[in-house]
Parts: structure tokens; C-alpha cells; sequence
């Protein structure tokens, strides 16, 4: 499985490209590939274009693949990446950026060597130190809400003031504003904006109202 030479030959993204593109990043869970280019289609509609695929299903792959060959305004990126095999199988499918639910540096070695951007998953200060010994300083903070929420993210301030965190886990429509107003959050990650009734039913443009309405999120 492998995408075209021309998606392969754009140039690399930065993490933190990807965490300013939008407001929001998707996080997607696809089990059928016929969904997937509809669905990137209705969220780049909406002005949403850095689309995280997560590995937790058998179709995920495909899913990526369909993407990037079929939607030329989409970004594709994988989540729930946990092995530098993971990376290259998301790579060679067109993945351009990857997430990680927590860090490795086997894991950030191979992103760094297929030229994919890392979101690497931290909660604890450890973890933030982990990454930033091997240059990584745009982080996913997760599992947000489970792992101290808006308070962690403040008293992370002082000690990490240079990271800049993309907080997943837990960020709703209700509390994403809070978090994007923190000085070190530059975005949220969130699945409400792929309702699994609304790709069930085809409600593709209730897809891009949703997007339409995370893009509205950085006033």
C-alpha cells in the first residue's frame, strides 16, 4: 500500500504547522473506507485540513490511502501511532503528521527519519522532559481531562513555558474555548466533530457545520 510519488514529494510539516493550521484536529475512527473520502471532504469544506486517522481499526490504513489520494485540500495524519512500524506503514499511506497516545524514542526516531511530523502523548512532567531531550517541544497532552485537565496544563506554565500543548482526552465543544485560551495550548484535539450517527446516516453537512464551528473556536 503506498501513495502516489507526487503526495510523496511535498515538502515536510512541522508540529507546530499542524497545531496552528486550526482551532481543532479531528480525531477520527473509521470502519468503512467508502466513508472516508466523504467525510475529509465535508471537514476541509468546513476549514478543517489536518485530519488525524487513528490505527484503531483494521481499516485504518485504507482509510488514510483513500484520503490522500482523492483529497488533494486534506492533511492526513495518523493517531494512536505506537511503534516505529506503525509510522511507516502511516507514512507510506500518505500520512504527513503523526499522534502518539505516549512517547517512545524508538517512536520518535522513526518519524524523524520518514519526515513526519510528531504530536507525542505526555501526562506527567517526566514524560515532557523525555520529549524535549529529543527536540520535541509541540506535545499532545492526554488524556487531558483524565490527567488534570486546565489546572495541569497552568502549572505546566512555569517549568515548560517553551511547549506548546495540544490537549486530547475529554475536550468538548463546552470546555475547548477554556483550554484554547491557555498561553501554552495551540490546540485541541476532539472527536465531536465526526459524530459516528452522522457518518453512519451520510450527514455530511453536519460534518462541516461542526468544522465550521471549530474553526469559529480561536476568536
Amino acid at each position: 500500500m503506498a501513495v502516489d510519488e507526487e503526495a510523496t514529494m511535498q515538502p515536510p510539516l512541522t508540529a507546530l504547522q499542524v497545531m496552528q493550521d486550526a482551532p481543532v484536529i479531528p480525531v477520527i475512527v473509521l470502519h468503512d473506507v467508502a466513508h472516508a473520502v466523504p467525510l475529509a471532504r465535508a471537514l476541509v469544506a468546513g476549514g478543517i485540513r489536518m485530519l488525524e486517522v487513528t490505527l484503531r481499526t483494521p481499516q485504518a490504513l485504507a482509510c488514510m490511502e483513500a484520503i490522500a489520494r482523492d483529497v488533494p485540500g486534506a492533511i492526513i495524519g495518523a493517531g494512536t501511532v505506537r511503534s516505529a512500524a506503525d509510522a511507516q506503514a502511516c507514512a507510506m499511506a500518505g500520512a504527513r503528521f503523526v499522534v502518539s497516545p505516549g512517547y517512545t524514542r524508538s517512536v520518535g526516531k522513526a518519524c524523524h527519519d520518514l519526515g513526519l511530523a510528531l504530536l507525542p502523548g505526555v501526562a506527567t512532567g517526566s514524560e515532557i522532559m523525555m520529549a524535549q531531550e529529543d527536540g520535541f517541544t509541540e506535545l499532545k497532552f492526554f488524556p487531558a481531562m483524565q490527567a488534570g485537565g486546565i489546572a495541569m496544563l497552568k502549572a505546566w506554565q512555569g517549568p515548560f513555558g517553551d511547549v506548546k500543548f495540544c490537549p486530547t482526552g475529554g475536550v468538548t465543544p463546552q470546555n475547548a474555548k477554556e483550554f484554547l485560551a491557555l498561553s501554552n495550548v495551540q490546540c485541541v484535539g476532539g472527536s465531536w466533530l465526526v459524530p459516528a450517527d452522522a457518518m453512519a446516516q451520510g450527514d455530511w453537512y453536519r460534518i462541516t457545520a461542526l468544522a465550521r464551528e471549530a474553526v469559529a473556536l480561536r476568536g
